[in-house]
């Protein structure tokens, strides 16, 4: 089967640099959304932003898959590092996901009826991404990301810490992890760490929104060129 790759940032400043590598590029409007059709490293993607939060996320996704045909999903951007190893400027790929603000018992005693809660992403999407890796000049790591519609501060990073010990935390990812898994479409994660418990804060984020969100698509871009 022929790929379509969805590819969704919550920002523009997130998408942007993704944007600037299609080409033949395509513009559509639906749900108060752009989406962005080209290709990419020769790979037909649709790539947009779909707006901060679980909500905004979702829609995107389903649309990405109901609207565009999109058969593989990858989610893209920043993120806040978690782990005490992990740096600004080091790049996650989540293994897993999962939303550290919403009752487990919510998707395994309701549908979708999971074993866990615990999104996993796709495996071969995730051995392309560790072969991308190794091509990479920067600094990238596997592991769980959580997602949660509040920017984390020190008390709720020692509670998600405590409780899920994940490599980082964004606002998108487990909502386009849930979308892909009801749908069946290979999923995964790359997001680029903005801030930390030692580099914390808004201000910090937005200090390094930009090259965070360019070493994100950069390593998209390795990542379509190792599916390609």
């Amino acid at each position: 089967m022929k790929h379509k790759i969805g590819i969704i940032c919550a920002g523009e400043v997130e998408i942007n640099p993704v944007l600037s590598y299609l080409t033949n590029e395509k513009t559509t409007e639906k749900a108060m959304l752009k989406f962005y059709e080209g290709q990419i490293e020769g790979i037909d993607v649709v790539a947009l932003a779909c707006g901060v939060c679980k909500v905004n996320a979702a829609i995107a996704a389903q649309i990405l898959i109901d609207t565009f045909g999109c058969n593989v999903m990858i989610n893209g951007g920043t993120c806040g590092g978690m782990d005490q190893g992990l740096h600004v400027f080091d790049t996650v790929v989540a293994t897993e996901s999962a939303y550290w603000d919403v009752s487990g018992d919510i998707l395994t005693e309701y549908h979708p009826f999971m074993k866990s809660i615990y999104f996993a992403s796709d495996q071969k999407l995730v051995g392309l991404a560790r072969k991308a890796a190794d091509q990479s000049a920067q600094k990238v790591v596997f592991g769980r990301m959580m997602t949660g519609e509040i920017f984390i501060d020190q008390e709720k990073r020692a509670e998600i810490n405590q409780i899920h010990k994940p490599l980082a935390v964004d606002m998108e990812t487990g909502a386009i992890a849930h979308v892909c898994y009801v749908n069946q479409i290979p999923f995964i994660a790359v997001r680029t760490i903005t801030d930390t418990g030692e580099e914390s804060g808004v201000d910090t984020f937005d200090q390094n929104c930009d090259k965070a969100s360019e070493l994100s698509a950069a390593f998209i871009r390795g990542l379509l060129s190792e599916m390609g």
